[in-house]
């Protein structure tokens, strides 16, 4: 590529989604010049999942560039092994567990929604690693793959309606925002199309939101996700299985007598070589102000069902991240022509909200969406001003907008009736009405969670795992809107949730004040733009590089 400021085809964001448009253009229009930028130091380092993949959209996307996929040296390493055993429980308090396999059976047999909580066939991965294995497909094919290049601005033309390219973060800046000797300003790469990649909560996808005027039917909705990785003993990864994948619903979230209540569940995945991960996904409407979703990992890891296998073991990995739960409601739409973006712009995977809560899965969505925007710039290479109208029938044509569909209100059931009453009462998802849900910083209440763990979760072991980093001197990139909501309001009703919440330790209360005061162990969650009772937390684009460093998660 001769000068990457300038491209047909600019991709934001080198995960599945941004990465699987990059591959499926290049197959499809082998001379067209693509560039694909990314924030992150390096392949995958910004990547996390659960992770259980669908293989079809995998097949689709690689056939025929890379000959006989699934038996290649970089599948084996990424593609852990397939699903042999699909264990779905309910654990009644810290000892007990119960199957609930038969219920999701009869579920899928009456073809209700929740009966696509099945994971029996899909593939076990590392997300980390998938997206490393799908950027080398990538520049094999001729993409110019930028890692440390974070876009921080699109420019949209609002007369026109159309964008003409992205603004790149300025670095080289001190604490206060003064030029240092190092300073670079933040370049313009001007493109013919956008394709917003970046995951979920991204900041360009928020902007372009806004300034394109793209409305959601519903509130996004977001569960934070916290994980480790396990290094356990050959006895106890061999007791586990290393086709196996729990789904655990229950203690210590919710119970049906007392309480709490909060919805989401622990997850456990064998990842080789005697690791196991151990991850607890916890929505964000909780309401409880001196709760942590570490608290829960905790919790989860001293049942007794999860601690046979995991006791003794080391953390040698470990991450957060949030998940869009919204569903189709909640997929911001141009509100004259319903496309999902507007123009020549586009929003793939968890940058829409391609989430499906009824599987628990978002990475077959994710690259399936990219498919489909590759298609449509295939397509529309001449008349920009309809990709987003391709795009949106592509996906209709892929069958991603009718499995949304099947799940396009469970999370606000959830949420409106709690997981006692909502769990059962989403199976009629299809008959029940849209609920306007409150957004999950409005939940919280002046409440404690009654299952705290006695010590306080390690945050600073949790951060060095995931091996972040920001450069110390540069501008904080979390801004509070109004330091006076924290003291006089914040502090004295909920005690200042943010530094319980952060699953970094971000958060420190400075002279009564809470403010950012480490901001160089950010794992670019985002929770607390997402979780301040008053709205008053602001996560802005670091300097390009910075953040964490994920390996295997």
């Amino acid at each position: 590529m001769q000068d990457y400021t300038n491209v047909s085809v600019l991709i934001v964001g080198a995960g599945p989604a941004g990465l699987a448009a990059a591959i499926a253009l290049k197959k499809q229009k082998p001379d067209l010049d693509v560039a694909v930028i990314d924030k992150a130091a390096g392949p995958g380092n910004h990547n996390l999942s659960g992770a259980v993949l669908e293989a079809a959209a995998l097949s689709k996307l690689l056939d025929p560039v890379v000959p006989n996929w699934a038996e290649s040296e970089d599948a084996k390493a990424v593609l852990l092994s397939k699903v042999d055993r699909d264990d779905v429980m309910f654990f009644w308090g810290s000892r007990m567990a119960f199957k609930i396999e038969a219920a999701i059976k009869m579920a899928k047999a009456f073809r209700l929604a929740f009966g696509q909580m099945t994971h029996r066939g899909d593939y076990i991965c590392s997300v980390s690693k998938l997206t490393g294995w799908l950027c080398k497909t990538a520049v094999s094919l001729g993409v110019e793959v930028l890692h440390g290049f974070a876009a921080e601005d699109i420019l949209w033309d609002a007369d026109r309606h159309i964008a003409a390219g992205v603004k790149l973060k300025d670095q080289g800046l001190d604490k206060h925002g003064q030029k240092q000797l190092n300073y670079l300003p933040g370049e313009v790469i001007r493109a013919k199309t956008i394709l917003i990649a970046e995951g979920c909560d991204g900041l360009l996808a928020e902007t372009f939101t806004a300034k394109a005027g793209l409305v959601r039917q519903s509130n996004q909705l977001y569960s934070l996700g916290v994980k480790e990785l396990i290094r356990v003993s050959d006895a106890q990864y061999a007791k586990f299985g290393s086709g196996r994948v729990v789904h655990a619903m229950g203690w210590p979230l919710w119970t049906p007598l007392v309480g709490p209540a909060m919805f989401g569940g622990g997850i456990m995945y064998p990842m080789g070589n005697n690791h196991i991960a151990v991850g607890m996904i916890v929505g964000l409407d909780y309401k409880y102000c001196d709760f942590n979703p570490q608290d829960a990992l905790t919790r989860f890891k001293e049942h007794a069902f999860v601690r046979q296998f995991i006791d003794g073991g080391t953390v040698v990995e470990a991450g957060a991240k949030m998940i869009p739960e919204g569903g189709l409601y909640a997929v911001p739409r141009c509100p004259d022509t319903q496309t999902i973006g507007r123009s020549n712009v586009m929003l793939l995977g968890d940058s829409a909200g391609f989430v499906n809560m009824c599987k628990i899965k978002g990475l077959h969505n994710a690259i399936e969406s990219g498919i489909a925007a590759a298609g449509a710039v295939a397509d529309g290479l001449d008349t920009p001003k309809g990709l987003a109208r391709i795009y949106t029938k592509r996906l209709e044509e892929a069958g991603v907008i009718k499995e949304m569909e099947t799940a396009k209100n469970f999370r606000q059931t959830v949420a409106r009736f709690g997981p006692l009453q909502g769990m059962p009462l989403s199976v009629l998802g299809g008959w029940l009405p849209t609920f306007n849900i409150e957004p999950d910083y409005q939940t919280m209440m002046p409440a404690a969670y009654r299952l705290k763990p006695p010590v306080t979760f390690d945050k600073d072991t949790f951060t060095a795992v995931a091996a972040t980093e920001h450069r110390e001197e540069q501008p904080c990139h979390l801004t509070l809107r109004d330091e006076t909501i924290c003291t006089e309001k914040c502090v004295g009703k909920f005690g200042a949730p943010c530094i319980t919440f952060c699953p970094a330790g971000v958060y420190e209360r400075i002279h009564d004040q809470p403010k950012p005061a480490n901001p160089s162990n950010c794992l670019h969650c985002k929770t607390c733009q997402r979780k301040c009772p008053f709205d008053n937390i602001r996560w802005t684009v670091p300097e390009p590089n910075g953040g964490p460093q994920y390996k295997t998660m």
